[in-house]
């Protein structure tokens, strides 16, 4: 494995970098959680995707599923996070780490009813922000259109 070709080709480097406070008010508050972008796909140019993800208690987080294009990655911040990797059910605590290749079949819970706080890495930089904030209105939606917001955010459920 060797480093990709360079897609910086200056000679005195550019000042690009982005700050995001530790304080900024999360970008989707739920009921259950709240998601903060700390880099999207948007701003990474497809890169990567990071995101905060702050369970504030109540026990909640998707079934297994798989996503065919994206990897995924989670880095327990504090609490307890239930972590699926596709065989057993596994409690994360800080500093673990659940990688994820494409294909992969994996699940995440807080059932522990206390607040506890992840990473979520998607690579590529797919916008994950919609599927976010459309998760809220899933069941407003038809068979066919939750079966196409699903297709379409590459998210395939057991």
């Amino acid at each position: 494995m060797s480093y990709p070709e360079p897609l910086y080709l200056g000679e005195s480097g550019e000042f690009t970098a982005v700050l995001r406070k530790a304080g900024q008010a999360p970008e989707l508050p739920m009921s259950t959680a709240s998601a903060s972008y700390l880099a999207t796909g948007a701003s990474t140019h497809g890169k990567f995707g990071l995101y905060r993800w702050d369970f504030k208690g109540p026990p909640s987080g998707p079934d297994p599923h798989f996503h065919r294009a994206i990897s995924e990655s989670f880095f327990i911040l504090s609490g307890t996070v239930r972590l699926f990797n596709g065989k057993e059910w596994i409690d994360g605590s800080a500093g673990d780490c659940l990688y994820v290749p494409e294909g992969g079949v994996h699940a995440f819970r807080n059932e522990s009813g206390e607040p506890a706080s992840m990473l979520l890495l998607f690579a590529p930089g797919a916008p994950r922000e919609g599927y976010f904030e459309g998760l809220a209105g899933l069941d407003k939606l038809t068979d066919d259109e939750r079966a196409a917001f699903m297709l379409y955010h590459d998210t395939f459920w057991l």
